[in-house]
């Protein structure tokens, strides 16, 4: 069969069910057989497909060789999955001007599956058959990630007969004789993004390890004046939502979606992974992920160490979900609590007006985030709330640094600028005062950290304020801390333990929070382990301290304070 009919006998595999395949697996199939109907049946699409094109790739792909395990020496393979991919990059074409019509390509697979192996295939067709000078980025947020795929292509063009003398290596890139094209590794951590450098195509691989978009962006946008850019991605399942790898999987997953409104037909997807529901010791549940390692018997008999080494050792489940079942887990090592959970905490408005409240704060550095928190009991738990501070002249240089929209977040009302280089605490104390007075609230106690806040403790007292110290060790903060996280686990569709009104900036300090335990599996949240500011959720931890003290009476729904020294 050549290439093409052995793309369309596995797609009628994958839809007849003949090999198992996940959902949105499914939809991408679905999604190509539509295009290519459409191409060769409707004269009003604005694509053509070149199935030659196609081929071309298949036979140069043949001239890398395995350069290790018992492979070894013998000329590389594409399986059927990879040239469904191949087929959708390369061969459907614009009629206006024959470029490739995907500009933006996301694969997501288990790993093992040969994704660098396969990106350097990419990344030398196009270095060598181009017929311009093409610009090849390989962009990892470590250099040892952008390494590993520049490792592959150079050792892929070496084992190449066809190749040799074609070609050089010097100054840590690969450059083509006849184009004069160049295979470049870039990193963030070397301060090497491709700003500037007109690429062609970048290449992104574990874009889940990326802390930020920043490569990606940069690649991007230097792109703008090429005929036909590419934009590729491979990567595994990640762990962290907040990361942009995470954003581009829901988007692209919408994409796929036929049910979904959103459509991009400049951006080709496929994502392997469980789906809902799949039980992971269920064998036949693993190709779902693993459309390669699961094909072959070593290939299973990894993936059972793996289960058996997840199982026998919780700590290490995450791992096994996210990189060999290509699941994102909503929880980072350390992570204080998952997005899902405090998300079913929100609600739309809470009545505040003349409630009891325990009031927090957070001071942190004056040239940071300064944060306030409030905690109100209710008779179904807690309701909880915030509201940050930071300097006018250091909110451009945060905005940068940080990688959040200060700016939107100020003008939707969840934090304030205070004039000048540093935050001024006299803008805060007014803050807190007018949002008692405003609402009417009934302080029962101010709760603040004595280390630097001694002076701002004495002039809320000076308002008629109880105040107290709670000081931040484990001694203090490790039951609060677990005590308010068990609220928050409790939350579902039904019931609601700890509400909140949906506060961006509290919502993304308890995606950043990490909690940091002590050898007597004592907790408390950790600024220094914690990736980003937590100053919001510390503040409230802080008011929580004293807060689930409080109870409600039961006849009357009122909040009656008992002393912790009464308990």
């Amino acid at each position: 069969m050549n290439v093409l009919e052995r793309v369309f006998a596995y797609c009628d595999d994958i839809l007849k069910g003949n090999i198992k395949a996940c959902k949105k697996h499914k939809w991408a199939v679905k999604r190509f057989l539509k295009d290519y109907d459409d191409c060769i049946n409707n004269p009003e699409s604005p694509f053509y497909f070149d199935e030659d094109v196609g081929e071309d790739f298949y036979w140069f792909s043949r001239e890398f060789k395995h350069v290790e395990g018992v492979l070894a020496g013998q000329a590389v393979g594409l399986t059927d999955f990879q040239l469904l991919i191949s087929v959708n990059v390369f061969c459907f074409k614009k009629k206006k001007n024959g470029s490739r019509r995907f500009r933006k390509v996301y694969i997501q697979l288990a790993r093992k599956n040969a994704k660098s192996q396969f990106l350097a295939i990419i990344g030398a067709y196009v270095a060598f058959l181009g017929d311009e000078k093409q610009r090849i980025y390989i962009a990892g947020w470590q250099k040892d990630q952008s390494d590993e795929v520049y490792i592959a292509v150079r050792d892929g063009i070496s084992s190449s007969s066809l190749l040799d003398g074609k070609w050089k290596e010097a100054y840590g890139k690969i450059e083509v004789f006849r184009n004069g094209s160049v295979v470049v590794p870039l990193s963030r951590e070397t301060r090497k993004t491709g700003d500037g450098k007109n690429p062609s195509v970048g290449i992104v691989d574990e874009y889940h390890n990326h802390l930020t978009s920043e490569i990606y962006d940069v690649l991007q946008s230097g792109m703008v004046a090429r005929k036909e850019p590419l934009m590729f991605v491979i990567t595994t399942a990640g762990f962290d939502l907040s990361r942009p790898c995470f954003i581009e999987y829901d988007y692209v997953s919408r994409i796929l979606d036929p049910d979904d409104d959103i459509e991009n037909d400049d951006y080709f997807a496929i994502i392997c992974e469980l789906d809902e529901g799949d039980d992971i010791k269920d064998e036949s549940n693993w190709i779902k992920a693993n459309p390669i390692v699961a094909t072959y018997e070593e290939g299973l008999e990894s993936i059972r160490s793996d289960l058996k080494t997840a199982l026998d050792v919780p700590e290490k489940m995450r791992s096994f979900m996210t990189k060999t079942m290509n699941i994102w887990v909503d929880m980072k090592v350390g992570g204080y609590i998952p997005a899902s959970k405090w998300k079913a905490g929100a609600i739309d408005e809470f009545d505040m007006t003349g409630r009891d409240v325990y009031i927090g704060v957070d001071l942190s550095k004056k040239i940071d985030l300064t944060s306030t928190g409030y905690v109100f009991p209710t008779d179904y738990g807690y309701h909880v709330g915030q509201h940050s501070f930071m300097p006018e002249e250091a909110l451009v240089e945060r905005r940068a640094k940080d990688k959040v929209p200060y700016d939107l977040w100020i003008e939707e009302g969840w934090m304030d600028i205070t004039p000048g280089a540093v935050v001024d605490y006299s803008f805060v104390e007014q803050w807190i005062m007018d949002f008692i007075n405003d609402n009417e609230l009934n302080v029962i106690l101010f709760c603040y950290d004595p280390y630097g806040a001694t002076q701002f403790a004495q002039n809320m007292a000076n308002h008629g304020l109880t105040v107290v110290e709670v000081r931040q060790g484990f001694p203090t903060l490790s039951e609060p801390t677990k005590e308010f996280r068990d609220y928050v686990y409790q939350n579902n569709q039904n019931e609601k333990k700890v509400t909140h009104v949906g506060d961006k900036v509290l919502s993304w300090a308890v995606g950043n929070a990490i909690a940091e335990m002590a050898a007597n599996e004592s907790i408390k949240l950790s600024k220094s382990k914690s990736r980003e500011r937590i100053d919001p959720i510390a503040a409230i931890i802080t008011a929580y301290v004293q807060a689930r003290f409080a109870t409600v009476n039961s006849g009357e729904g009122n909040i009656k304070f008992i002393s912790i020294n009464d308990l």
